[in-house]
């Protein structure tokens, strides 16, 4: 039962990050520019993190089986290469500033994407939590701080589509809600399919290495002065250093 509060909870509060967008109403352009790409660098280490310094080594230890290692890396790569699908083919993107304006009718499908993400990763919630409550923290962890940049650049999105404000904030936060869904069907499943723990986590570490690599480390790349480099570059290595804190606890 500690185990079902746990996900529905973590899941809840992870989606009222959506809200987050709101934040652009009262900021300025430039001050908006450096928080996004100081939470993108921090999101960026974190999932890098958790995925390398737990959700691999936990997959690893839930085959027990050295034979059975290839299993773990090839739903690695499946998850790798799901995400990468499904940014290419559904045209999904993770957009952290204005400078990816989109037009109106590509709003909806932004919706429908960020819930078929965040319901992924509620799965991926619910399977760590399954596992221990530590990794469930770690890896809830890891997607909220991913997700704070990304519901702010969606809801930007949103407003630069046509959308009224409380429309968009609105629209955002019940695709938010699919996080929930998929924490509560992760639970389930998790339940009754003893493989799924082993299948989810490498799964989830590899679209954790692929947002980071493809969507959150562009952004902090070659962005202003060599100091401007530096900063981005140590709050990276910030975010892998709180995921291994939090391992060594």
């Amino acid at each position: 039962m500690d185990v079902f509060f746990y996900i529905l909870s973590s899941t809840f509060l992870i989606s009222l990050i959506a809200f987050a967008g709101a934040v652009i109403l009262f900021l300025k352009e430039k001050l908006l520019e450096r928080i996004l790409l100081i939470l993108v660098s921090f999101a960026a280490g974190a999932l890098i993190g958790g995925a390398f310094l737990h959700l691999i080594p936990e997959a690893i230890e839930q085959v027990g089986q050295e034979e059975s290692l290839l299993k773990v890396f090839f739903y690695l790569l499946f998850g790798f290469c799901s995400f990468f699908i499904l940014e290419n083919f559904i045209s999904w993107h993770h957009h952290h500033s204005k400078n990816h304006p989109e037009i109106k009718s590509f709003s909806y499908l932004i919706l429908v994407s960020d819930s078929i993400h965040n319901f992924i990763d509620g799965l991926i919630i619910a399977a760590s939590f399954v596992v221990s409550a530590p990794l469930g923290i770690a890896t809830a962890l890891a997607v909220a701080l991913h997700e704070i940049p990304q519901e702010i650049g969606d809801f930007e999105i949103l407003i630069y589509s046509g959308f009224k404000k409380i429309k968009a904030l609105l629209f955002n936060f019940i695709s938010a809600l699919t996080i929930v869904l998929g924490g509560l069907f992760g639970f389930l499943l998790s339940g009754k399919i003893g493989d799924s723990v082993v299948f989810l986590l490498p799964f989830a570490a590899g679209s954790f290495i692929y947002v980071a690599c493809s969507d959150l480390i562009p952004e902090i790349k070659h962005k202003g002065s060599l100091q401007k480099a530096l900063i981005n570059f140590f709050v990276f290595l910030t975010g892998i250093g709180v995921m291994f804190l939090m391992k060594l606890i």
